[in-house]
């Protein structure tokens, strides 16, 4: 018997975090996210529209720039 599941290749799973939990995450006001996602390069990971009035960031990306901010922290300090 062969489930649906075996032939169907993984998605992985994201979430997709509103403003209040970025900030609690990135412990950033929305002023600085959104300066930091204008600069070029972006320096921060930018949103996503969910609906017309409605943005999000994948929460993949916000922690993976959490993670970066804490390595380059660990690079300044050796």
């Amino acid at each position: 018997m062969h489930l649906v599941s075996e032939t169907r290749p993984q998605v992985k799973r994201d979430r997709l975090l509103r403003l209040p939990e970025v900030e609690a995450l990135t412990g950033l006001k929305k002023s600085t996210l959104y300066l930091l996602m204008k600069r070029v390069p972006a320096e921060f990971p930018r949103c996503v529209q969910v609906t017309p009035r409605c943005v999000a960031w994948p929460e993949s990306a916000v922690l993976q720039w959490v993670q970066d901010r804490i390595t380059q922290a660990g690079k300044v300090h050796q």
